[in-house]
């Protein structure tokens, strides 16, 4: 069956807690199940993770991801400075889209600039958890 590989940086594990006023009041496990959800309805497994630790986001993305139709991640902070998940992205070769449940570009000036975007195909951000659904729409359809 075709999959897609959803993974989370820091602290999006404390979605709900975190600056709800932000990032909205539902939770990890909340955005889980919506991608879950949106899995079955396209007819694709889902390979989820959420880590704080960048090295073990690349161990993740490197062992998960050939194969699958495509990666959906939200770096979180790594967004802003992370070359090692930039060239991660680059080296796995299966199409990536960046999301963010936040406007990055409506927020402080150092959160508009994300390294590890020239590696993905597109950017979703600001739209929440439908952000999710939509880059998974994306990949689906390749």
């Amino acid at each position: 069956m075709k999959r897609i590989v959803v993974v989370n940086g820091p602290n999006l594990n404390l979605l709900g807690k975190r600056e709800p006023h932000i990032y909205g009041k539902r939770s990890h496990a909340d955005l889980v199940k919506t991608v879950r959800a949106k899995a079955r309805e396209l007819g694709v497994t889902v390979s989820v993770f959420q880590s704080n630790d960048e090295g073990a986001i690349i161990d993740f993305l490197q062992k998960e991801a050939p194969g699958a139709l495509g990666i959906v991640i939200n770096p979180g902070a790594l967004s802003h400075y992370s070359l090692a998940l930039f060239d991660c992205l680059h080296a796995v070769e299966v199409p990536a889209v960046e999301v963010h449940i936040s406007n990055i570009h409506a927020r402080e000036e150092f959160r508009s600039k994300s390294v590890t975007a020239r590696a993905a195909r597109g950017v979703i951000t600001g739209l929440g958890f439908a952000g999710y659904e939509l880059a998974m729409e994306y990949l689906a359809k390749q």
